[in-house]
């Protein structure tokens, strides 16, 4: 498949990052909201990390203005229509997935690839909701897109090869590594990382340990970059708990499960850093 056109819907934090780095890579980029006003943001957030890129010398001036170019807004999914492969990139809930599917089966060609960037959610029930579950994958990436080198390919029983083969080669032209997996709770990264974060919390509600205790003992045990608490703060609370949620209730796997403290934080509004507060304050920082 040779791919000239993109889709991204959706430009939040993942779908910025998505159409970011796609233009940056040769690719005209249509990018969807479902309000002028989001898809401002989403614009603005492009700029942002476009500009953060040349002031650390990893991009030139020139080649900002090119990949910003490259760039088309839209609040109508019609505008998709030329695309070769979309990426979803919205909110992760399976009804909004499936209205998103159900949509753009309906407005892009039978020989576009579609897509979804989901961390959880089951590729399987997507593709399902389409008539043409054989040309549906997932395209996991992580945040901040720009940054991390990350891409899971995830392939349904349905899928046809070779729309798993454009997605690995689309990975490669955006500068990721990709894996392929199975479609499965979670897939290879959340698997492994969601139980593990949950055991930290455990071990911090039952007195182990101090927070910052066990985020110095995983970054410097371990050699991770950041500590469990440190990071579920970073990626967002609300994220990190519907991650869980999800393949818990698909599994019913109590290593899923998230502690009640969790749930509170949650609900009481303490996401970590993009609300200023979560396991730990960012208040004044």
């Amino acid at each position: 498949m040779h791919i000239k056109k993109l889709g991204v819907v959706g430009c939040g934090l993942m779908g910025s990052g998505i159409a970011e780095i796609s233009a940056r890579a040769g690719y005209e980029v249509v990018v969807t909201e479902v309000t002028e006003d989001f898809l401002k943001k989403g614009i603005s957030r492009i700029e942002a990390s476009s500009q953060k890129a040349v002031d650390r010398g990893k991009s030139t001036v020139e080649d900002r203005a090119a990949t910003l170019a490259r760039i088309t807004g839209s609040t109508r999914m019609e505008d998709l229509k030329d695309c070769q492969m979309v990426i979803e990139a919205v909110i992760e809930k399976m009804d909004e997935k499936k209205k998103v599917f159900s949509v753009l089966e309906g407005s892009c060609s039978r020989e576009a690839v579609l897509a979804s960037n989901t961390s959880s959610l089951s590729i399987t029930e997507i593709a399902s909701a389409t008539k043409t579950p054989d040309r549906v994958l997932g395209l996991h990436f992580f945040s901040p897109v720009p940054v991390m080198k990350l891409l899971e390919v995830v392939r349904t029983t349905m899928v046809n090869d070779d729309v798993v083969q454009a997605g690995v080669d689309y990975g490669k032209t955006v500068g990721k590594e990709t894996v392929v997996c199975k479609d499965a709770p979670g897939f290879i990264v959340n698997q492994l990382y969601l139980p593990y974060t949950l055991v930290a919390i455990r071990q911090w509600e039952r007195g182990l340990a101090t927070k910052e205790d066990i985020d110095k003992a995983m970054s410097l045990g371990l050699n991770y970059p950041m500590g469990p608490f440190t990071l579920m703060d970073f990626v967002g609370l609300d994220i990190h708990y519907n991650a869980c949620m999800a393949i818990y209730d698909e599994t019913k796997d109590p290593a899923y499960l998230p502690p009640l403290v969790l749930k509170k934080m949650v609900q009481a509004g303490q996401l970590g850093r993009k609300t200023g507060k979560g396991f730990y304050d960012y208040a004044s920082k």
